[in-house]
């Protein structure tokens, strides 16, 4: 399916205006959903109950107030805030250019990916090119849905990606941490170096990792649809203590000589799924929403789903 763009913009660079479309950059994988029942199976219903004389109020009845003092509110109206709210613009304009990689990930919020509108090919093209060759990224100001952004618009090898970004009050320092400095030797940093390069790759490949939890929680799922009962499961891998003491040299001698992690298939990873849920068939995904719950099977012929249960 064809991606469908957010919004028509125009980005401002100089005197040369550039025509974009915005899309998203990312899409929610469908999650786990359970929903919050009474014990009967009933769904239930959330309310908001006043304090002061456990009356139910209604949404309409409420208003939105900011905490002065202790109990103590200012009250504002769904009007007052509306005319507080930052008007939305169609226009991303460019105030700087910086460096690259001087924006540290840690401002990073959500991102956009940005294509040419109608006759905004070349300026497109050029703005691109311009950054590759410069190694330099764009700080910009956007306004959008009753907020007021600052964005960094950079350049990959196929096209402009707008990524908002925090602000500064919104981003911890390691200034508040304390952490105290601390001398390693030389001969523990090449240990360290070492097995650095041991269980380095080339580049990052986000199809190595899926979501095991998912898998896990879907694989309980459809066995409880097929009847059969979800147990979990008595092994799980204990933390070390935080106040244990480590023999940093002896544990980096003893990484370098195991051997490295094989990289894991997908066709691997669904085969370990399987043996670790125990399940010999599983009924058609389609099945897990609405579906009821089967009869039990019988005793002979019903495997149990072991689940790695969570610290």
């Amino acid at each position: 399916m064809a991606a469908r763009s957010i919004a028509s913009l125009t980005l401002g660079f100089g005197l040369v205006s550039i025509p974009v479309r915005l899309y998203s950059a990312t899409e929610s994988a469908a999650s786990v959903r359970f929903n919050l029942l009474a014990k009967d199976g009933s769904r239930v219903k959330q309310q908001y109950v006043s304090e002061k004389d456990q009356t139910v109020v209604s949404r309409s009845e409420m208003v939105k107030g900011y905490e002065v003092e202790k109990d103590k509110f200012v009250l504002f109206s769904a009007e007052e805030l509306k005319k507080l709210e930052e008007g939305s613009s169609h226009a991303i304009e460019i105030v700087a250019f910086v460096p690259e990689k001087s924006v540290d990930p840690r401002y990073y919020d959500k991102a956009y990916l940005l294509a040419p509108d109608k006759r905004g090919g070349k300026p497109y093209a050029l703005l691109l090119e311009a950054m590759r060759s410069s190694g330099q990224s764009a700080l910009a100001k956007w306004a959008w849905k009753a907020k007021q952004y600052v964005v960094q618009v950079r350049s990959t090898d196929e096209g402009l990606v707008l990524q908002q970004l925090l602000y500064a009050e919104e981003v911890r320092s390691f200034a508040e941490l304390g952490i105290e400095p601390v001398d390693v030797s030389k001969a523990e940093l090449q240990l360290a170096l070492q097995l650095i390069d041991q269980i380095s790759e080339p580049a990052y490949d986000p199809t190595q990792f899926k979501d095991e939890e998912k898998v896990r929680v879907l694989a309980a799922i459809d066995a409880k649809i097929a009847g059969q009962e979800v147990v979990a499961s008595t092994h799980s891998e204990e933390a070390p203590a935080s106040g244990q003491i480590i023999d940093l040299m002896a544990a980096l001698q003893a990484s370098l000589g195991a051997k490295p992690p094989a990289k894991t298939t997908t066709a691997s990873k669904t085969a370990a799924v399987k043996r670790t849920s125990n399940v010999t068939a599983l009924p058609d995904p389609k099945l897990r929403k609405g579906a009821k719950r089967a009869p039990a099977a019988e005793p002979e012929v019903t495997p149990a789903v072991r689940t790695r249960s969570k610290k």
